[in-house]
């Protein structure tokens, strides 16, 4: 393999006078690559190399041949594993790909870091009406004005059918030719790297979509027999050859960061890539993402419902390396808060405004308490982490979609006590996520969408009805005959954002401009808390978090989610200015430009007075000399 000049290990790569392949196939006896040339069909066997690997060179071939594999001579012919391309869908030919062609302009682009983020999860095929690569970049200067700093970027590996989330891809080296080529995905990140803007991709490595997968006749063992998930088999990252299959994911890592310049990956649901191997291999995908950057800065991202804080220790400290996690608990005390809801998994939950300070200081809430809602003990501790390591939102693809009708969070609750949650999410110390449509009240709901074949469909409706029961007016029968079908179009259609809400929403929008913006430009807010940060619980509703900063100029971030709450007295030291100054107030969530009510003046002689459904900043300044 030495005289080749390839990028991954294994598929189809353009040489110099054709293309060399090389596949997988420990259990076959003959591989051929059955190409489509412009003077016909044509067959090159591959040769067997050992270790169930052959490999061929096609002299003919080049970029944008399409071809397929042969088996041991029989007469079914498979897209390849490790195919680029599908620009048929799954069940297609795969066709070979160039990197190499794409004129990058993003040279001068250093990647990107955890601190200060503003992540923006966006899905290509709803995020604007076409669906596309091409008019997502449209947008993207307009998200750069909003403020956010990365996009995320849910799954993009083809997947079967017209519409679907991305969590059911099958194949994990190709961008599905749903919303265009790969090099549309690469003109994508290299236009936001022009405008500063970094690019993550969500990648499913726990699990094969239910349907049109082919990885199983090249090898059995890409799935293991000891493990499940809640999606189907697991994959095979510690059982016999499982040397070969981590190699696949590897890959595939270096393939979505080194040839689409990508800024990092958001790992879905890391608690189901099982392997008891001396080293994980969430820990090797780590370490790869940051070697196929090639001295880029880069995040990796994951979703981990246990909680598992080793995914954030360092690899020399038996760590799998990660940046940061999504912190699931913040969502859900912020929706207790917000909507009075509490069943399901919001039981845990009191949405009280200790629970607001000890995510903002710890991260996770749970630690290794008791959960009522899981029956067993959930999350570890997190002592020495950072805050801005936990990736906190109040939406998001999923929980969006539970809602009763993919309602969005500003129809489930007030204008004022959103205002209010939006404020601490984007002054927090965490890494703030924003969902598609939040920054400007979308209208257009955002359901569960995914187009199966019939039975599965079916199946897959049914599956979506029974889980949504957990929420006992979801359960009634009147709810349950209002849920969209998922494998309807016009379900997938009617998520689709809506521009024009950016304008008729504008308070809104502007409230997320300026929260953004004061975060970046604000000397403490900018920190995210590595002053120093503490919080004091002020009323049954109301709290403070106060960012110190060494010269004194510290910030106060006040919320109250309730009543009208009038401090006096207020032996709370938190309050207390800075020595020789006094407190001013710079910011409220209730200014009438965001469509509040106004803000008063909060301290006097009379103590302290905090409206109800307010979010205040409050800075120090100096006091008037005595006379």
């Amino acid at each position: 393999m030495a005289e080749w000049r390839r990028r991954l290990p294994v598929g189809a790569e353009v040489q110099e006078s054709g293309v060399h392949f090389r596949v997988w196939a420990p259990h076959s006896g003959s591989v051929v690559a059955v190409c489509t040339l412009p003077g016909g069909e044509s067959e090159v066997a591959l040769e067997p190399e050992g270790n169930g690997y052959f490999s061929a060179f096609a002299p003919d071939a080049g970029a944008g041949t399409k071809y397929r594999f042969r088996l041991d001579g029989g007469d079914e012919l498979y897209p390849d594993p490790v195919s680029r391309f599908q620009p048929e869908g799954p069940d297609g030919p795969s066709e070979v790909i160039d990197p190499d062609r794409y004129d990058w302009s993003d040279g001068g682009w250093r990647g990107v870091r955890l601190g200060g983020q503003v992540i923006y999860e966006l899905h290509v095929g709803t995020f604007t009406k076409e669906g596309t690569w091409q008019a997502a970049a449209r947008e993207l200067p307009e998200l750069k004005h909003l403020g956010v700093t990365t996009l995320e970027v849910l799954p993009v590996a083809d997947f079967p059918g017209e519409f679907g989330w991305g969590y059911d891809g099958v194949n994990l080296f190709a961008p599905t030719r749903l919303y265009g080529t790969p090099d549309d995905f690469r003109r994508f990140v290299d236009l936001a790297h022009n405008l500063g803007l970094g690019v993550i991709l969500d990648v499913v490595y726990n699990h094969l979509g239910p349907e049109h997968g082919y990885l199983k006749p090249f090898a059995p063992e890409y799935f293991s027999k000891k493990y499940k998930t809640e999606w189907g088999e697991a994959f095979n990252f510690d059982g016999k050859l499982s040397g070969p299959v981590r190699e696949f994911f590897l890959a595939s890592t270096t393939s979505w960061i080194g040839e689409y310049h990508l800024d990092g990956l958001r790992l879905d649901a890391t608690q189901s890539m099982f392997d008891a191997s001396k080293q994980h291999i969430l820990s090797e995908i780590s370490q790869r993402v940051r070697e196929a950057a090639q001295g880029r800065s880069t995040l990796v991202i994951g979703e981990n419902e246990p909680q598992e804080v080793r995914l954030l220790r360092e690899i020399d400290a038996g760590g799998c390396g990660f940046d940061a996690l999504w912190n699931e608990d913040f969502h859900r005390t912020a929706m207790v808060a917000l909507t009075g809801g509490k069943e399901a998994y919001y039981q845990d939950y009191g949405g009280t405004p200790q629970e607001f300070i000890s995510a903002s200081k710890r991260g996770f809430l749970y630690q290794g308490q008791w959960s009522r809602q899981q029956q067993q003990r959930r999350g570890t501790p997190t002592i020495g982490l950072s805050p801005n390591r936990f990736v906190a939102y109040l939406q998001n693809h999923d929980q969006v979609a539970k809602a009763a009708r993919g309602l969005r969070l500003h129809c489930q609750t007030s204008p004022a006590l959103l205002r209010a949650m939006t404020a601490f999410l984007l002054l927090g110390p965490q890494t703030p996520m924003l969902f598609q449509g939040q920054e400007f009240a979308a209208s257009t709901p955002f359901h569960y969408f995914a187009d199966h074949a019939d039975e599965l469909s079916e199946l897959v409706r049914k599956g979506r009805a029974e889980f949504l029961t957990q929420f006992r007016n979801l359960a009634t029968p009147e709810m349950q005959a209002t849920l969209p079908d998922p494998g309807d179009r016009r379900t997938f259609e009617a998520s689709r954002l809506d521009f024009s809400d950016r304008e008729k929403n504008h308070e809104i929008y502007l409230l997320h401009r300026d929260l953004i913006r004061l975060r970046r430009e604000d000397l403490v807010f900018s920190k995210q808390g590595a002053f120093g940060l503490d919080g004091a619980v002020l009323g049954r509703d109301a709290f403070v978090l106060r960012f110190f900063e060494p010269e004194g100029n510290d910030r106060l971030l006040l919320l109250n989610l309730g009543k009208d709450l009038h401090l006096d007295p207020a032996p709370e030291p938190l309050l207390a200015p800075p020595a020789g100054m006094l407190w001013l107030t710079s910011w409220s969530s209730e200014d009438p430009k965001y469509g509040g009510e106004g803000q008063i003046e909060i301290e006097d002689e009379n103590n302290w007075y905090l409206p109800r459904a307010t979010a205040i900043v409050r800075i120090p300044r100096d006091a008037p000399a005595e006379t």
